[in-house]
């Protein structure tokens, strides 16, 4: 579906995988000894991690603000949601792990410091099966789990930040398209401090399956998916003349892992879950993303896999929303929904139909009713703001306030929220939000330029709770500011 809230930004992701976790969130799985992985709980550990947590979170600021992002609620609640069942069974349960989607058709997934995963919308297309996607998410949440890149950086602790720092930054650059460069800035920085690995040694890619495979049949994944998506990737590499996927580049792939990925997974004793639906309705959202220009050929890449009908006619009736068949996509939408109610994908996907086609009473009425039932669901509420923004920027300012308050670090909620704001007279309350838009996209500067607007607006207006809050936000945009600059 078209993007909305916010307009794609131009850039080429190189996704470089880095592995590092949120802060001071660390358990010990039951397992370890037997999975002969290394116990993280020390207090230095910790210590590090809030550092770690600090870069991350810069970093994917400036990230957003170079490679293009693949702004789709529902794919993204999808991702969040099969994240929050993995996680707890690799020992990063509550941990405050955020997701962000990468509107590339390359297959690849990486992990950076502050808990931040990636996603490509050109894993969906690859993975054909939601284990497929689920090996190479469990596979990145090992990473994060046994801090590989910390770890690595043990033997350099003085100047383990800086490090990372410049690490990131070779990141950044290869993301806005310095390819090699980038990549040079980025390993560069690691042999500076050690000689004898790259992106990923084998010890720690061993860690990761092994930690991920255990993660899979604890959720209820079958864990020879692993083995099953590496082979897929080794001929991948084959078919494309010997160059590997973007996932590999930081993921090394022999056949020793690949015999000791599938020999692990036999011996695990899972219950595999029921196939979901919903990943294939959510896969046939990526393959429209990926085939935008021509949404015919995502019915076509789609059906190579033989899809279940539901997800065949789901992706149909996509195609037909963007053919401006409106009445014929909601009628194929609503039906699917009354055969599958408990998908709440399915009426969401219609209320963001119905207000991409300008039928905002029933946008409007779909969301309200959908919300009735599954009170929260991000999708849904951010289509009822929107919608809400023509008839009732009041309402919409109370409706998207508080989705901002549970999602703080959505660029998109701010960015529908500041246009409330505006409509609804509250001019202070949308320079803030505006300014919270620009810092969670990587513009500082001109974040603390719309600070400081806000407060002479609020000054002026006697609204003396948005002074408080602007005086608040802006200690925290210095802060932000000094830690974007390691980056610079």
């Amino acid at each position: 579906m078209p993007s909305r809230p916010l307009t794609r930004l131009a850039g080429v992701l190189l996704g470089l995988g880095l592995a590092l976790p949120a802060a001071g969130q660390w358990t010990t799985p039951g397992w370890e000894q037997e999975a002969e992985l290394p116990s993280l709980t020390s207090a230095g550990s910790r210590a590090a991690a809030g550092e770690e947590y600090r870069l991350g979170r810069a970093w994917l600021r400036q990230f957003r603000a170079r490679a293009p992002q693949w702004q789709d609620p529902i794919a993204r609640d999808y991702v969040e949601a099969l994240v929050a069942r993995l996680a707890p069974h690799s020992g990063l349960g509550g941990s405050d792990l955020i997701v962000t989607l990468v509107d590339s058709h390359r297959l690849n997934a990486f992990a950076v410091p502050g808990g931040v995963i990636g996603v490509n919308a050109g894993l969906f297309a690859f993975a054909a099966r939601e284990a497929e996607l689920a090996s190479v998410l469990a596979h990145e949440l090992g990473h994060l789990a046994q801090r590989h890149y910390a770890r690595g950086q043990a033997r350099a602790e003085q100047t383990q930040v800086p490090a990372m720092a410049a690490m990131l930054a070779g990141m950044l650059i290869a993301a806005a398209g310095g390819g090699d460069a980038g990549i040079g800035v980025a390993m560069g920085s690691q042999a500076a401090f050690i000689q004898d690995q790259l992106a990923y040694s084998r010890r720690y890619e061993q860690e990761a399956d092994r930690l991920g495979l255990q993660v899979m049949a604890e959720a209820g994944y079958d864990p020879e998916a692993m083995a099953s998506m590496f082979r897929a990737m080794q001929r991948l590499t084959s078919l494309q003349g010997g160059t590997p996927p973007e996932f590999l580049l930081t993921h090394p792939l022999t056949e020793s892992r690949i015999s000791d990925t599938a020999s692990r997974a036999a011996q695990l004793e899972a219950k595999p879950r029921r196939e979901d639906l919903q990943y294939h309705l959510v896969r046939a959202r990526a393959l429209l993303s990926i085939h935008a220009r021509d949404p015919q050929q995502s019915l076509t890449r789609q059906a190579q896999d033989a899809p279940p009908a539901a997800a065949r006619r789901y992706l149909e009736a996509l195609v037909a929303a963007e053919r401006g068949e409106t009445t014929t996509a909601l009628r194929r939408l609503d039906a699917l929904a009354r055969e599958f109610p408990d998908l709440s994908l399915l009426p969401a996907s219609a209320a963001e139909v119905a207000l991409d086609a300008g039928r905002i009473d029933d946008a409007i009425q779909r969301s309200r009713r959908q919300l009735r039932l599954v009170p929260g669901h991000v999708p849904t509420q951010l289509v009822l703001g929107e919608a809400l923004l023509q008839r009732d920027p009041d309402e919409a300012w109370r409706v998207l306030r508080e989705l901002a308050e549970r999602r703080p670090e959505d660029p998109g909620v701010f960015t529908l929220l500041a246009e409330a704001a505006g409509r609804s007279g509250r001019e202070a309350w949308g320079h803030l939000a505006r300014a919270e838009h620009q810092q969670l996209t990587g513009r500082i500067t001109e974040a603390i330029r719309q600070l400081g607007v806000a407060r002479r607006v609020a000054e002026r207006d006697g609204d003396a709770a948005a002074t408080a809050r602007i005086d608040q936000r802006y200690q925290a945009f210095l802060g932000y500011r000094e830690t974007l600059e390691e980056f610079q």
